[in-house]
């Protein structure tokens, strides 16, 4: 009967834990926020999962492996070519920002709660990361302008890897301290953690480089080399292992002539079944009458993270910026906490316990207070504060193009032309190159991971056009999109052939938007126009030259309507080529071949 408990709760974790996923993704919230949710009910309130008569000693090494892969994952992130672009603000604010955002926080801790200085200092690192797993969600219901959408994403990508190394580095030196020649093991913690990781970071990108492994065993890999440096760190000397993983993660990252998209697709997916599981578990093992003991002092330390540290650390942080008060006022309030914030609470609330730190336990539940309630908060208030403040963006009219191909380039570039946001997405490196020698914003891969889901900015982007030469994947990803931009605002190229709607093969049209050209041309067609010397032209109608007047003017040619401009600048696609039509001031945008 145990063994089919165990079975049963573990399966019931998945189970509970894909309905929080899929309802955060569905209205558009960070998962984490229903994760713990459903850990606290299905824990404290109701007692239905005890994580630890569930797996017993295995809890703390499971728990132990699981952070050490959310960190190696993040850090795996921080590609320092990717970010030289980055503004000086946002340096700012991850490093002086988060430096004062922790100061005030540590101070606040210890004089409000009473906790002795270097929990406090840790707690104050713990809540300095947001991460972009919970500012990416927030980010698009609330839609602010492009300059503040920009710095609050680059935030979150960097504070999440930088700020948990920050965090390992405290707990590192609490750790330390608290034994004789707290300086040396200090020094030891990092020459282990620094040095393990430098060179298995470096020994790793070596075999990938070289072809060592083939491309189906290298995620694994990883993933074996992340766990047992971990371990082997931690043997050689007592809670390295973190910072080993990060700096390896790190190193990784940035090493020459290694293509590690495949591995971090890989790790993504892995690290979303890891949270999943990991966080409804942490959140099982909190203790309602935790809550009671932090008391009211507790709610008035979440005051002063939202009112006080966040604003005074914006505030330093910009003050060399050319940012308006209005955005600086937005930016103050908005910072939810996130997944480093709840993961290695739990972990480190459990390791100082053992070193006799009581007050230690009390991490997660005030830790998991300031995630419950940052993500509340501002999901409900960010979108009226910007339209208060003036900064939130009109209704986003730009495209999300699926494909990088010469069709998907031609129609881009046409598109980009009426003042919209074009991002071209595809997993050729061939044609994401040819893209940005053609000026065109990209994003390199699959635009329906979990990677694009946190790094693919679609701020100011209102509809997708799928234009890939795979009608199969077009359908896919306009059905995965269908939800975020709505069924009159997704096109998708796919070609019926012979076929009719009533086939058993075809797709419903309200499960992919609308057919864009009507389904009647395929992809080979339009390519096949545009390597034949068809060029795209835009023709403005007027009172003396009607749609009329283009129809005879071009009666001689094939001509094939791909999108109307309308007076006030909007970009309307051709669903419907045979029943096409345009008004006077309009601009017709027509792929045209002049036949002989």
């Amino acid at each position: 009967m145990h063994e089919e408990y165990i079975a049963l709760a573990l399966a019931m974790i998945g189970v509970v834990g894909l309905a929080c996923q899929w309802l955060a993704w569905k209205l558009r919230l960070p998962a984490i926020l229903f994760l713990l949710i459903a850990g606290i009910v299905a824990g404290p309130i109701t007692g239905m999962l005890q994580p630890q008569q569930l797996l017993g000693e295995l809890l703390f090494p499971l728990i132990s492996l699981a952070v050490a892969v959310i960190l190696f994952e993040g850090s795996l992130t921080l590609n320092f070519k990717d970010i030289r672009g980055v503004s000086k603000t946002v340096w700012s604010i991850v490093s002086l920002g988060a430096l004062v955002s922790w100061g005030i926080t540590s101070y606040a801790t210890h004089w409000l709660l009473g906790f002795d200085w270097p929990l406090a200092l840790l707690f104050g690192s713990l809540t300095v990361v947001t991460g972009p797993t919970v500012i990416v969600p927030l980010l698009r219901t609330v839609r602010p302008n492009t300059r503040l959408s920009n710095i609050l994403r680059w935030e979150g990508i960097l504070i999440d890897p930088l700020g948990a190394l920050f965090v390992v580095m405290v707990y590192e030196f609490i750790v330390s301290s608290s034994e004789a020649h707290s300086l040396q093991v200090f020094g030891l913690i990092l020459l282990v953690g620094v040095g393990i990781g430098v060179m298995s970071g470096a020994a790793v990108a070596y075999v990938l480089r070289h072809g060592g492994l083939p491309e189906y065993l290298q995620p694994f890999a990883v993933l074996s080399v992340v766990l047992g440096v971990f371990a082997a760190s931690n043997a050689i000397e007592s809670e390295s292992g973190l910072l080993t993983v990060t700096v390896m993660g790190m190193w990784l990252a940035n090493s020459r002539d290694v293509n590690i998209q495949h591995i971090l697709h890989f790790k993504e997916h892995l690290t979303i079944l890891l949270i999943t599981g990991l966080f409804i578990l942490l959140a099982a093992r909190i203790e309602i009458s935790d809550f009671t003991v932090l008391g009211w002092s507790s709610l008035a330390l979440f005051v002063v993270m939202q009112l006080v540290s966040r604003p005074v650390s914006i505030v330093l942080a910009t003050l060399r910026s050319n940012l308006k008060w209005r955005e600086i006022g937005f930016l103050a309030w908005v910072a939810p906490r996130g997944i480093v914030a709840a993961s290695i609470s739990s972990l480190f609330a459990i390791k100082l316990d053992s070193f006799g730190m009581s007050e230690a336990n009390l991490l997660v539940p005030l830790t998991f207070m300031v995630i419950i309630g940052t993500v509340v908060l501002q999901s409900v208030t960010a979108r009226p504060m910007a339209v208060a403040l003036k900064v939130a963006e009109p209704a986003p009219k730009g495209f999300l193009i699926l494909g990088a191909n010469e069709v998907a380039r031609e129609v881009g570039k046409a598109i980009a032309k009426y003042d919209c946001r074009v991002v071209v997405t595809d997993s050729n490196w061939d044609y994401i190159r040819q893209a940005r020698m053609a000026g065109l914003e990209h994003y390199y891969g699959n635009p329906i991971s979990s990677h694009a889901d946190e790094y693919l900015n679609l701020i100011g982007v209102g509809h997708m056009l799928a234009l890939s030469s795979d009608k199969h994947f077009n359908i896919m990803a306009c059905m995965q999109f269908l939800s975020y931009f709505g069924e009159k605002r997704v096109f998708c190229l796919h070609d019926n052939g012979n076929g009719n709607q009533q086939d058993k093969h075809a797709v419903a049209e309200e499960y992919h938007g609308l057919s864009f050209l009507g389904g009647t041309v395929s992809y080979k067609k339009l390519a096949s126009l545009i390597s034949q010397g068809g060029e795209i032209k835009h023709t403005k109608l007027s009172e003396n030259f009607t749609f009329a007047d283009y129809q005879q003017q071009h009666k001689a040619s094939f001509w094939l309507p791909l999108f109307v401009v309308d007076q006030r600048g909007r970009v309307q696609m051709c669903a419907d080529p045979v029943n096409f039509t345009a008004k006077e001031g309009e601009t017709v945008v027509s792929l045209i071949k002049k036949t002989a």
